[in-house]
């Protein structure tokens, strides 16, 4: 029988993968129907669906790896399985971080106002800026994440069998020489630039605070910076906890089956169903098409479950 730990996992993540599907998927499909219906995609739309796709991808990735180290951990672990999940779960992981900026700047070049030259024509461009965006985040991602195929070494270290005896095994791991430069490129950096395009939104929004109509409302200018600086300010937590719950998986820094190596584990499965919801929530025709999906559903569960009633009236004869 597995131990409570595994299952307790395996739950969580098999959890957390149908909630990010279904989310991930949600976005896709709203966009691709607008497409047909002939709607032209913005440059915020086109990447909230390249986010989405590599985050199922990410999401489906991540449920083998876990699941055949889970399971069969002597295949997991040999050279060539592990080499190889290690590519794949890189590669998305690094592109979601660079994505992350593509849309930080979008949202920067749409709602804040510059006056320097060059950004106000890169804001007048910004349609085309995002699809070089796009594959330029790709290209780094690869550029990155390929190279660790080459840079990975065994360290002998002791695996706790189920009758309590220690036996010594070689556990694989990346070359410091190459991670060292490779997070900073594809991890720091990222976080470096969405920390800064959400302090420039937020500074934007609070120096046209009294950016408000002839009846004293809030413009709707305001409102895109205020939505903008929520969800940009929403990944960056996201984006802050999954890198450190990442950096302390890699230097072991909790023993297994502890509650910090638990936590760890719950942070970096629910990254990519909660990037998801706050993607909907930070776009108002997600988030409308979000609400009527699920009004509908309780709608319908709610007449299906109503009750008739038979009224008696009492005549007076």
């Amino acid at each position: 029988m597995l131990p409570i730990f595994i299952l307790a996992s395996m739950v969580i993540l098999g959890t957390s993968t149908v909630i990010g599907v279904f989310t991930n998927t949600l976005i896709i499909a709203v966009n691709i129907i607008d497409k047909v219906k002939g709607k032209a995609l913005s440059s915020s739309d086109l990447i909230l669906v390249t986010m989405s796709m590599s985050n199922v991808l990410f999401q489906f990735i991540m449920l083998a790896n876990d699941f055949l180290s889970f399971l069969e951990s002597d295949l997991y672990f040999s050279d060539e399985i592990y080499t190889l999940f290690t590519v794949m779960l890189n590669l998305p992981i690094y592109s979601s971080f660079w994505f992350t900026v593509c849309l930080s700047i979008n949202y920067c070049l749409q709602i804040v106002i510059f006056t320097n030259p060059l950004l106000i024509q890169m804001k007048f461009t910004v349609s085309q800026l995002v699809p070089l965006l796009l594959m330029a985040s790709v290209l780094m991602a690869m550029a990155t994440g390929i190279p660790a195929a080459w840079n990975l070494y065994r360290d002998p270290g002791n695996l706790n069998t189920s009758s309590n005896q220690s036996v010594e095994f070689s556990v694989p791991k990346l070359n410091v020489a190459y991670l060292l430069p490779c997070n900073l490129l594809s991890c720091s950096l990222p976080l470096i630039l969405v920390g800064i395009a959400d302090g420039v939104i937020i500074n934007s929004l609070v120096t046209h605070n009294s950016d408000r109509n002839a009846n004293g409302e809030l413009s709707p200018r305001a409102h895109g910076r205020m939505r903008a600086a929520r969800t940009i300010s929403c990944l960056l937590i996201l984006y802050i906890s999954f890198y450190i719950s990442e950096i302390l998986m890699f230097i072991d820094a909790f023993p297994p089956s502890s509650p910090g190596f638990c936590i760890c584990l719950i942070v970096i499965y629910i990254y990519s169903p909660a990037q998801s919801i706050v993607l909907i929530f930070g776009s108002p025709k997600l988030k409308q098409v979000y609400c009527n999906l699920f009004s509908g559903v309780h709608g319908f569960k709610k007449e299906k479950t109503k009750k008739s009633t038979v009224l008696f009236i009492k005549c007076n004869l």
